[in-house]
């Protein structure tokens, strides 16, 4: 049931008499009061609904229509009828419209429809809860059954139509109201026929005007006329009208300007403009504008952002601080209502007007706007949004695909897609921003969680990174969070566009002027221009337009004929406005001064077109200037298309191929092109190209323009724009055409002055589809980079590619003036290996798998020269390790320019290289130099003598640079020595480096633990500017000390470091140390120790204990000390030159030593271990310099047999020795001994044998290592070993007895073996004297082994001492025995 407000009312009486009731029970009471409070009005509010829609009508002219629908909802909703998305007033039209409202029925009645009331009407419902439309067509019949269209059917009637009486250029200011109108006549008149009239905006169909509260359009039947209601900037722009009829349509343009509305405080900025709304989402919304012309005198400081609900006129400032970016985002939207905005700029003297509010727009989900659109009236209240109720008990997912989409050092906006979960439609959001370089994330929307996939964070620090995340939550908790977005620097990345470059003015009428300039290089977003005059003199500047122009050409209007003006021109994007460009040269105001001016009335925005005018004139256009040099065109690999009729006519402000030298730089239109040639050919359309013109004007080329004509029989028809807009290529498909016609074709170019006059016609071109299996023509050649031997020649693929895809190229050339038959190919990288001097033609030849195709147009003549002061580009990298390509031309025109390339084609990244240009020198600077860079980079200089080169940056040569780059970039101090310490007296640390090259300007930081130090009690610093040596010195060292020491350099740009760490048993040692120094100095105050107690082993192998003393005096006592006993000074002791020495030489000697120095001063002690392992060790230093001194072993011969010995300095007797044979231990015997005599030590080998042949040592034990000498016993080499000679050697081998008795008269006979090899010679001797053999004694040698001796009869006289002597080269032996003779008798005697 629904209620209405009287209903309520009634019934809530009642209740309240009911209640007055003293029988009604006290349940009763209680039951009805809680009925009442559900019915209490917030209960009972819902949005409106339809119960009866509108339905569409049909009906005749003259009828009466009626439109009704019946709608519930509470409170009761408000109801407005539209027409066409107009408010329908029916005060505005008395008599027309009537609207009624009874019983929650709602009617709309149209009285004596006629066709204007043709049309879609809406009834929008709207209350606080929400609103609704439904939409209903009338259409309105001609009784005579004909319906109203532009184009009617009359079979073989041509209507001609001319505007006149039109509106010229005309001039508002904001605020007014402003009525352009045009008489419009066509021939033949029909009865109750109407023309299509509509009214455009900026240029001749680029913005279609519909009726609104700005625009009011109206049609008399012959008069058309457009109502500007409440002017604004944004009204300003070039008008056109257009009248359409079956037999086409005419147009006539003119340019409004809107100027701004005094200013409320004098000296504040202009009005803002064109305030739009984008991205708008639940509670987010992007708003963007464009900046004012005017900005009073005074720099702008930012821009305040109002917002107001629809339907109230309270309006709300958006932020806080004034914003200088052209664009802000705008939070905190209650979703489901609608705002409309409007923005304010600041200056120093005060606040500017608001600009124009915006368009409504309603703060909903994209999507639901979406479901909405075609079906709502335009948004004027709130809308209710229903969303799914989200999934009980479940956590929403990870959001999706978050990115930064804007990041300005205002604000940094995010996006993100909701998770992919249904049933998650009520989720919102929590966001999170992370400093990079930390993992701290901070949650930034606290308190209320937002609604949008959106969101703008405010308050960032400007210049440091963050990252982002996102996280969903719902009544289930908070979910996970998004991924993190890559770290994001809080700063301006738009930067405001460069000024634009030369301003030329040219005249045009007695109150205009066409101003051109040189585009903005490298701008980014650009929003358009500013164009502001001052008369000569007055330095006052005027603004020209008053909303920004994307384009480089305007006609400023409005200015005083006679006087002389100057020009300057500015951009525009959202970061701001550029600087001026340089003024112009100053213009006088009037009109082109020629027997057939040609004056535009309006500033309809395109070149002057000369060529027409002269066609209208009935005036030949100038035939082309001859070619004076070879045109080249660089890029572009394939034609730009045709474009149809109806689109505007601008010209293109990017330059066209490289114009040729002039050497002037007066501006004036270019001259013809020439070389007109087809590219490709089908059905319906033909590729041509052609040649730039020969004289560029001195200006660069901005366009061409493309006229055909049929030639029917050899006679040719009228000509025919093929393209409206102005192309920046030199090749053009015409679309349009008719197969198998005949087709003549010119040329026009276009640069800041004007139009040039058209080519000759071109060759008739038959149009048929080609069909031949090889492409086409390769074309545009050009040569660049000419030098005495070589050249670069560039050219374009063909535009038909025949049956196959172009796989190559033949590249062709002769000398100019050779013959036909002297074409030969070189198919290199580079032309090389010309003829300095010699002028060359060269053609380019495509080829596919069908083979190859027709040769290109041949070049012009080229010179193999190189032009004086011809320049190559050279590589640079400077003090900040920037790398840059540097290309400087001698001779260049004002109006020169270089333009780099990169494989000869324009930068596809722009980002990679930044060019810079400073009078005639220019380079390009590698931002971020990487592998993407490696190439071959090119530079041509523009109105110049070709001047051109080339530069080849390859891997190697890369890595080479980028090697420089970082010596530069980051420079090194270089160190003699790195960070070292050293321990100084009384235990001082000293931290010292050497620098090898550093300044006197240079400084150095001393970190400890990553923590400066500085000079004061605990450090000490120093920095020698003339030895470079950098020192910090300490007194002691704690355990506080321990860590990390480094020396931080810096001078200029020049850095360096050095460290040293000092931890764990390293420090551990050092501080050891200077604890022991320190203790050392205070020692070394008094009588001191230089050298501690020592031992020292003489040569003579005498022990000495020795010690060095320091700092004494007279009454300086040493005293000895062994075993605690004193040791008195007759032993050996003495003590001169501060040494004192004790010599021990004995075991006994071994003990523990002790000196004590003293005196008044204090005393100091030395002591020595020389007992067990002490001693032992003395001793082995001892026998070690026994061992060394030993004489090399030797042997020789005894009696007996062999001796080995060797001689040593001293001997003791606590040495062990060892002898060795054939490296093991000798096993001594009664054959083998050993022994000591004196110094000499031996072995004897009694009676050697072959056996003993071998090899002997002897090891002297020293404990380390010992010493071995060795001796080979051997018969083998050059020289007989020893015991060879032994055994060859001459000797007595036995059979003699000592002593032989014998009687007298008796025979004596003895016997005795020889041995020697040679064989000895024999001698015998008596008494040492030789005797020989007789009758009386016979001496015999027989068979060299047997010596013999026989008396025959002995006597007295033969009594005495013999003796054997053998000998041989190897040696000489002797055998002895005594001959006693007796007598009998006398024995016999004595014997009594």
């Amino acid at each position: 049931h629904m209620y209405t407000r009287e209903d309520r009312l009634g019934f809530c009486c009642k209740i309240a008499s009911w209640l007055n009731n003293k029988s009604t029970p006290r349940w009763g009471l209680h039951e009805h009061g809680e009925h009442f409070k559900r019915m209490n009005e917030d209960s009972l509010m819902h949005p409106p609904k339809f119960v009866i829609k509108p339905r569409s009508h049909t009906v005749w002219e003259k009828q009466c229509v009626r439109l009704h629908c019946t709608v519930s909802g509470w409170p009761d909703p408000r109801v407005v009828w539209y027409k066409n998305n107009v408010v329908i007033n029916p005060y505005a039209s008395p008599g027309k419209y009537k609207l009624e409202s009874k019983y929650r029925m709602h009617t709309l009645e149209i009285n004596r429809c006629d066709f204007d009331d043709t049309a879609q009407y809406r009834v929008s419902v709207m209350n606080s809860s929400g609103e609704l439309s439904a939409i209903a067509s009338v259409v309105v019949k001609s009784t005579f059954q004909q319906v109203h269209t532009p184009f009617i059917s009359e079979y073989g009637i041509k209507f001609k139509t001319n505007i006149v009486d039109t509106f010229g250029v005309s001039f508002g200011r904001e605020g007014e109201t402003m009525t352009l109108g045009c008489t419009v006549i066509i021939y033949p008149a029909l009865h109750r026929y109407e023309p299509d009239v509509q009214w455009y905006r900026d240029g001749k169909f680029d913005v279609l005007l519909s009726p609104s509260k700005w625009h009011q359009m109206h049609w008399s039947g012959d008069r058309a006329m457009l109502t500007l209601a409440h002017l604004n900037k944004e009204d300003e722009g070039l008008y056109t009208l257009r009248v359409s009829t079956k037999s086409g349509y005419e147009t006539y343009s003119a340019y409004v300007f809107v100027r701004d509305a005094d200013a409320e405080v004098e000296g504040a900025p202009g009005a803002p403009l064109d305030v739009r709304c984008l991205d708008a989402n639940k509670d987010y919304i992007i708003v963007t504008w464009k900046q004012p012309a005017v900005d009073g005198g005074g720099s702008i400081l930012g821009y305040f952002v109002d917002r107001c609900e629809v339907e109230t006129t309270h309006w709300v400032q958006c932020n806080d601080t004034p914003v200088k970016f052209a664009r802000f985002p705008v939070t905190g939207l209650v979703e489901g209502r609608s705002y409309i905005f409007r923005v304010r700029a600041v200056n120093q003297s005060g606040m500017s007007r608001p600009s124009r509010v915006s368009e409504p727009v309603a703060a909903m989900d994209p999507a639901d706007r979406a479901r909405m659109r075609g079906t709502s009236a335009p948004w004027t209240g709130q809308i209710i949004v229903t969303e799914e109720e989200p999934a009980e008990g479940v956590v929403p997912g990870r959001p999706r695909e978050l990115m930064v989409t804007e990041a300005t050092k205002n604000y940094v906006v995010l996006s993100w897609k909701p998770p992919g979960e249904k049933g998650l439609e009520g989720v919102m959001y929590y966001v999170e921003k992370c400093v990079s370089g930390t993992d701290t994330w901070q949650r930034v929307n606290t308190e209320i969680p937002v609604k949008s996939p959106r969101f703008a964070l405010f308050d960032l620090a400007e210049g440091k990174s963050y990252s982002f995340r996102v996280r969903c939550c719902n009544a289930a908790g908070v979910g996970e969070p998004s991924d993190p977005t890559e770290a994001t620097t809080v700063g301006d990345k738009l930067d405001i566009p460069s000024a634009p470059g030369k301003v030329i003015p040219t005249r045009n009428t007695d109150t205009s002027v066409v101003v051109s300039w040189e585009a903005s290089r490298d701008a980014t977003d650009l929003v358009g221009y500013y164009i502001e005059g001052s008369v000569v003199g007055s330095d006052v500047w005027e603004p020209c337009n008053n909303k920004p122009v994307n384009v480089t050409r305007f006609i400023c209007h409005g200015l005083i004929t006679g006087e002389t003006y100057v020009f300057r021109v500015r951009a525009v994007n959202a970061a701001g406005i550029s600087q001026f460009s340089p003024e112009s040269e100053p213009v006088e105001v009037k009109a082109i001064n020629s027997a057939h001016s040609c004056f535009l009335t309006t500033t309809f925005l395109q070149p002057l077109d000369l060529a027409a005018w002269c066609r209208s004139s009935r005036l030949d256009p100038p035939a082309p200037p001859p070619p004076q040099y070879p045109e080249h065109f660089n890029t572009q690999t394939q034609p730009q298309e045709c474009h149809g009729s109806s689109q505007s006519i601008t010209p293109g402000t990017r330059e066209v191929g490289h114009p040729s030298h002039t050497g002037s730089s007066v501006s004036a239109s270019p001259a013809p092109p020439y070389g007109i040639t087809v590219l490709e050919c089908v059905r319906d359309s033909m590729v041509l190209s052609w040649k730039q013109p020969a004289f560029v004007g001195g200006a660069d080329i901005t366009g061409y323009f493309v006229d055909y004509r049929e030639v029917v029989d050899g006679v040719p028809g009228q000509w025919h724009e093929a393209n409206v807009r102005a192309i920046s290529e030199r090749a053009y498909r015409v679309c349009d055409l008719h197969e198998n016609k005949n087709y003549q074709f010119q040329v026009r170019a276009a640069n800041m002055a004007g139009v040039g006059i058209p080519s000759l016609p071109s060759e008739t071109f038959l149009c048929e589809e080609w069909t031949i299996a090889v492409p086409g023509p390769p074309h545009d050649l050009q040569a660049r980079e000419v030098r005495n031997d070589s050249l670069v020649l560039l050219w374009k693929p063909p535009v038909y590619q025949g049956r196959n895809p172009v796989n190559g190229f033949y590249v062709d050339m002769k000398e100019a003036e050779a013959p036909e038959e002297a074409w030969r190919g070189v198919n290199r990288d580079a032309i090389k290996n010309l003829q300095e001097g010699e002028s060359y033609i060269f053609r380019v030849r495509a080829q596919n798998q069908a083979g190859v195709g027709k040769p290109s147009d041949v070049t012009e003549p080229v010179a193999a020269e190189t032009k004086p002061g011809t320049k190559e580009i050279v590589v640079d990298v400077d003090d900040d390790g920037v790398i840059s390509l540097n290309f400087e031309c001698g001779e260049m025109s004002p109006d020169s320019k270089f333009v780099w390339s990169k494989n000869y084609e324009d930068f596809s990244d722009t980002s990679r290289v930044t060019q810079e240009t400073k009078g005639n020198k220019s380079k390009i600077i590698f931002n971020d130099p990487g592998e993407e860079d490696i190439g071959i980079y090119s530079c041509i200089v523009t109105h110049s003598d070709g001047a051109s080169s080339s530069y080849t940056l390859s891997d190697e040569e890369l890595k080479r640079l980028l090697e420089v780059s970082h010596d530069h970039k980051f420079p090194i101090i270089p160190l003699k020595s790195n960070l070292a310490v050293e321990m100084l007296e009384k235990g001082r640390v000293r931290f010292w480096l050497q620098a090898e090259n550093m300044s006197a300007n240079g400084k150095i930081d001393y970190i400890f633990n990553d923590n400066a130090v500085s000079q004061g009690e605990k450090y000490k610093m120093n920095f020698d500017k003339n030895t470079g040596v950098i020192e910090m010195t300490m007194d002691s060292l704690t355990p506080a000390d321990e860590g990390t020491y480094s020396f931080q350099l810096q001078d200029g740009k020049a850095t360096n470091q050095s460290s040293l760490v000092l931890i764990g048993d390293v420090f551990k040692q050092l501080q050891k140390e200077s604890e022991f120094q320190s203790k050392e100095w205070v020692r070394k105050q008094g009588p001191h120790f230089i050298e501690y107690l020592s031992y020292e082993v003489t040569p003579e192998c005498c022990v000495i204990l020795k010690c060095k003393v320091g700092n004494i005096k007279k009454d300086t006592s040493a005293i000895w000390y062994k075993d605690g006993h004193e040791i008195k000074s007759e032993q050996s002791l003495s003590f001169t030159e501060g040494v004192l020495k004790l010599e021990i030489i004995t075991k006994k000697d071994a003990g523990m030593y002790e000196v004590v120095l003293k005196d008044e001063r204090g005393k100091d002690t030395s002591k020595l271990n020389l007992t067990d392992q002490g001693f032992k060790e003395l001793m082995n230093e001892v026998f070690s310099f026994i061992a060394n001194s030993s004489t090399p072993l030797k042997i020789t011969s005894t009696d007996e047999g062999i001796r080995l010995y060797t001689f040593v300095s001293f001997y003791n007797d606590l040495l062990q020795v060892t002898w060795h044979y054939k490296d093991s231990p000798i096993a001594f015997s009664d054959r083998i001994k050993s022994g000591v005599v004196g110094e000499q030590l031996w072995l004897q080998i009694t009676e050697p044998t072959e056996k003993d042949m071998g090899k002997y040592a002897i090891e002297f034990n020293d404990g380390k290592g010992g010493l071995r000498r060795t001796v080979e016993l051997s018969g083998q080499g050059k020289h007989f070993g020893p015991l060879l000679i032994l055994l060859d050697r001459a000797r007595v081998a036995g059979g003699l007895p000592d002593v032989v008795t014998i009687q007298e008269g008796k025979a004596l006979n003895l016997t005795c073996n020889i041995s020697g090899n040679p064989v000895p010679e024999v001698t015998w001797l008596k008494n040492e004297k030789e005797i020989t053999s007789d009758e009386h004694c016979i001496l015999k040698f027989e068979s060299g082994k047997f010596a013999s001796f026989t008396i025959t009869g002995v006597n007295t006289s033969d009594t005495g001492k013999y003796s054997i002597l053998v000998k041989n080269k190897y040696g000489t032996e002797s055998g002895d025995f005594t001959v006693s003779v007796f007598i009998p008798e006398e024995a016999a005697g004595k014997k009594k």
